[in-house]
């Protein structure tokens, strides 16, 4: 008996309840695969948060350069005109130097203009001082000669009442072009300070755009704006030409001559765009300058060189792991169940022991004044004055790291051999083999798949090390990861932490493809 019933030849074979079977099978499979969805969903937002989310940042980090755009946003138009020549190059021209005024009249506001010193200080050593002192500086300068003098022309313009009024009228942004973008500056100054708009005076920098744009716009410009405060507008339009006035550039570069440097300017400009290859470039000891990519100097030339180390010591862990894991993990797979479970465990303690533990007593043991040197001298193999250095260098750091990284080697190796059934060798023998041609013709082969699995493991992990590294491996076993979280903790340069990270991660796909190439992916195993 089932649910289904038959309807006449001519029409759909329905259910017991009149729904066309057809259809009670795809709600049936809907609500199969909703109740799948629903029980991995877990599964999935974890692996989205905690690894494709931060991946994906991290890719976002190597090329984000948003800070200068978004802090002297004016700055940065105003030097699309001015084009740096290495050796010829000079200032950019007043109209860039106001407007970095108002920019950065804003930015000390907020406290931005900080920032954007350490981003460009990655790039050119001196900027970070340089923001600093000129955020301080900037409120200091002579500018408010301006304020006074439209003061003493009309009161009015002393009044924050006429000023709100009048910037708000439909027209005044093509009258005041300069005025009316440093306006909207000055009240996100006002809402952050908490303050009411109409009763704040503005700051010096809206007086000295209001006299910039009254002596560089057409008189027609001015006579066409005929909204509120038209005809005090109009009469200051007349009136500036006998104004007293003061260099903005001359200002600036009073405050700290650097500011006459064309290099400082060919720095922003070219670290202007929302996106930048710098900190890729910086990965593989180049850099971005003003006139283009260059080599960094000699001294500076890290990265390439902790790349090179970084491969070159993984695969001698990874190596050292494979000669020194396989006959333990044959002698393993090879024993009575009783006695390999024990022996299993003994490979499986380490994991219980903290790994900065374990790193320390490596420390103890090959310090020149440590266990091994000591016993050396005692069996007179070397001299007490020529003891071993074996800790804070590349040996070091390779011995370490082959303990602490041998049972990810041990344990795909036995899994894999305890699947080797062992009549193939004895049949090989029977054959006529010896034990060295049934160990390398029939067994050997069969546990490869162990190696490759236990060599990814042993590899990707050994290039991500940093603690072993930093503790034991002085100046020549640190690893590309050391650098990259010290970029993260210490210089805090994001995006070269994440450039480097970028690399190291694109090499290890690459290697990983070139591994299935080569050995196959599914000739690898677990067990």
């Amino acid at each position: 008996m089932t649910d289904a019933t038959h309807t006449p030849s001519d029409g759909p074979m329905l259910t017991a309840d009149g729904i066309p079977l057809k259809k009670s099978l795809q709600i049936a499979l809907r609500r199969q695969k909703l109740r799948a969805l629903v029980l991995i969903a877990p599964l999935l937002l974890f692996v989205l948060i905690s690894f494709i989310a931060p991946i994906a940042d991290m890719l976002f980090r190597s090329v984000e350069n948003d800070i200068v755009s978004q802090t002297i946003p004016r700055t940065v138009i105003a030097l699309e005109g001015w084009d740096y020549d290495e050796g010829n190059a000079a200032a950019p021209d007043s109209d860039v130097f106001a407007a970095l005024y108002v920019d950065l009249s804003e930015a000390e506001e907020f406290k931005t203009h900080t920032r954007l010193g350490s981003r460009l200080n990655y790039e050119t050593t001196g900027m970070s001082s340089l923001m600093r002192k000129t955020g301080r500086g900037i409120r200091r300068m002579d500018t408010d000669i301006y304020t006074k003098q439209f003061g003493a022309l009309d009161p009015k313009w002393a009044e924050p009442a006429v000023w709100t009024v009048m910037m708000e009228q439909p027209g005044i942004a093509d009258a005041l072009p300069e005025t009316a973008s440093a306006w909207k500056s000055w009240k996100r100054i006002v809402a952050n300070k908490g303050d009411v708009l109409a009763e704040e005076q503005p700051d010096d920098f809206i007086y000295t755009t209001l006299y910039r744009d009254l002596t560089k716009q057409p008189a027609a410009a001015i006579s066409a704006y005929s909204g509120a405060e038209a005809s005090l507008l109009k009469s200051a339009d007349s009136a500036v030409d006998g104004f007293e006035t003061v260099s903005l550039k001359d200002q600036f570069i009073k405050m700290d001559k650097d500011w006459a440097s064309p290099q400082i300017w060919g720095t922003i400009k070219a670290f202007s765009s929302p996106y930048t290859a710098g900190y890729f470039l910086a990965s593989v000891d180049l850099q971005l300058t003003p006139a283009g990519v260059e080599e960094q100097p000699e001294n500076q030339k890290v990265y390439m060189l902790l790349f090179g180390r970084t491969m070159f010591m993984s695969m001698v862990i990874m190596g050292s792991c494979i000669l020194l894991g396989y006959p333990i993990a044959y002698l393993l797979s090879n024993l009575p169940l009783r006695t390999s479970n024990l022996l299993l465990i003994l490979v499986l303690l380490p994991f219980w022991t903290s790994l900065l533990v374990r790193t320390s007593a490596w420390k103890v043991l090959l310090q020149q004044q440590g266990v091994i040197n000591d016993v050396l001298v005692w069996l007179g193999l070397v001299s007490d004055g020529d003891r071993l250095v074996m800790i804070n260098n590349q040996f070091g750091t390779i011995v370490a790291m082959t303990h602490i990284l041998l049972p990810f080697m041990i344990l795909p190796l036995y899994s894999v051999m305890k699947t080797i059934p062992q009549t193939y060798v004895r049949a090989a023998k029977s054959l006529g083999a010896t034990d060295w041609t049934a160990f390398w013709r029939v067994y050997f082969p069969q546990s490869v798949p162990g190696i490759g699995a236990g060599s990814i493991l042993v590899f990707i992990l050994s290039i991500g090390y940093y603690i072993t590294p930093e503790l034991v491996g002085g100046t020549t076993g640190t690893f590309i990861s050391n650098r990259i979280a010290y970029h993260i903790s210490s210089s805090l340069n994001w995006g070269l932490a994440a450039a480097l990270g970028t690399i190291l991660l694109a090499v290890v796909l690459l290697l990983y493809w070139v591994y299935d190439r080569i050995v196959g992916i599914d000739n690898v195993s677990l067990g």
